[in-house]
């Protein structure tokens, strides 16, 4: 089959969280081993580093992998969910997967896949897993999709585990708690892997040292071991000063992903090149940690995050969509810089909104909106509710006449953000 062929197969014998949501998600891992057997379990043939987080894990991942890139390492590239192109989840060194790619491996495993029933989920992680072999990959970054114990990418055993941070986000599914959703991530820590965990939060804390030391596992808490002290912002790139907490040793280090949230993303991700320096043979030297972060999305196609559309007005689009996340933004929209605030927003109908919207700015005029998505809450039912929690503006059928009107609204001196879901980011960026 050709690459439209294959997409259509794909789409036609594979449910997409994506699309359905909560039906789409099957826990269990019977499936995808099963699979990897088939395929003669490729996922053992490169060094893996598994990432798993409510937020920043893709940020993470995507600066993991531009560092081993500019370390030499044939690196892969594997995170969810796309913007525009189903070939953005597969990459080495930076490249998406082609479309003969994509074809071959449909050809190959389609009947396969359809026989054990697989998720959409589970055949890209299998398609990524091949992939990286097929392509001689060293090493392979690999962000988990929803939960960890029983995420489809938890077959693998790294060389490292990562576990950004713990919030509130697919309650129905991961549970309703901090410790209940961190028992979900810790599943990804294998024994004797050493793990790097983000935040040190009192809630998940303890059960990530319960599951570390169960599995024999040296674990690190990043923000107990490098701290932020300085960050400046001159565009393209934003400097962050980290200083090592055990001797006080600092490092700037240039970053062009944007939005202030990023230094709590570059501190895991400093914190684990560390790890990987001391606990593997991977040889990363500073300049190309240096070189890595001053390129991470540009080496490695990251968008959607703190992403500057335009200026004057300042536009900016962000694809947080959780409490923890929609924290982080409005924290730093609160900061200002701006004469007046429009929001383009839009969400998935079963984001926690009760605990999200009260953290956006009142004072802001809101352009609410939908994306093209089986899942997207109607737009009528996002302005009522967002009118309960004194959100008021107008509304828009899609993101692209939400942007629209934002623009003729706002003046040079403004500022419109667009934001809620990477659907409705994946419409403008």
């Amino acid at each position: 089959m050709n690459y439209r062929e294959a997409l259509e197969f794909l789409d036609g014998n594979f449910v997409s969280f994506q699309t359905a949501g909560r039906t789409a998600y099957r826990g269990g891992l019977d499936a995808i081993a099963a699979m990897c057997r088939a395929m003669g379990d490729p996922q053992r043939d490169y060094m893996a580093i598994h990432i798993a987080g409510t937020n920043g894990k893709g940020s993470v991942a995507h600066i993991l992998a531009s560092v081993l890139q500019a370390a030499g390492y044939r690196t892969g590239l594997y995170t969810s969910p796309h913007l525009h192109d189903f070939r953005e989840r597969i990459r080495v060194d930076g490249e998406k997967i082609p479309e003969e790619g994509v074809a071959g491996f449909m050809t190959a495993y389609g009947r396969t896949m359809t026989e054990l029933g697989l998720s959409y989920f589970e055949m890209t992680t299998a398609m990524a897993f091949k992939w990286f072999a097929e392509t001689d990959t060293e090493v392979a970054v690999i962000e988990t999709g929803l939960g960890g114990r029983l995420d489809a990418t938890n077959v693998i055993v790294p060389a490292l585990s990562v576990i950004t941070n713990i919030g509130i986000d697919h309650s129905d599914i991961l549970g309703p708690t901090i410790a209940r959703i961190a028992a979900e991530k810790a599943g990804i820590i294998k024994q004797d892997v050493p793990v790097v965990v983000g935040e040190t939060h009192p809630e998940s804390a303890p059960i990530f040292i319960a599951h570390a030391a169960a599995c024999g596992a040296p674990l690190t808490f990043a923000d107990q071991t490098y701290a932020c002290t300085e960050s400046r912002l001159h565009p393209p790139l934003q400097y962050f000063t980290l200083r090592r907490i055990r001797d006080g040793f600092t490092q700037t280090i240039g970053l062009d992903l944007l939005g202030a949230y990023q230094r709590k993303n570059l501190i895991t991700a400093r914190t684990a090149v560390s790890l990987l320096r001391r606990c593997t043979p991977l040889a990363i030297s500073t300049r190309a940690l240096l070189d890595g972060c001053r390129r991470a999305a540009a080496s490695t196609g990251l968008a959607g995050r703190w992403q500057v559309l335009s200026q004057a007005p300042l536009t900016v689009a962000d694809g947080g969509h959780n409490p923890l996340g929609m924290t982080e933004i409005a924290r730093q929209l609160q900061a200002g810089g701006y004469e007046r605030l429009y929001m383009v927003l839009g969400f998935s109908a079963d984001k926690e909104l009760e605990a999200i919207l009260p953290l956006l700015p009142a004072e802001a005029h809101y352009i609410f909106t939908q994306a093209d998505s089986p899942r997207a809450l109607p737009v009528a039912e996002l302005a009522a509710l967002g009118a309960r929690y004194g959100l008021h503006g107008e509304t828009a059928p899609d993101a692209k006449a939400a942007l629209e009107r934002a623009r003729s609204l706002a003046s040079p001196r403004d500022m419109i953000f667009v934001g809620g879901s990477f659907y409705i980011v994946g419409e403008i960026v």
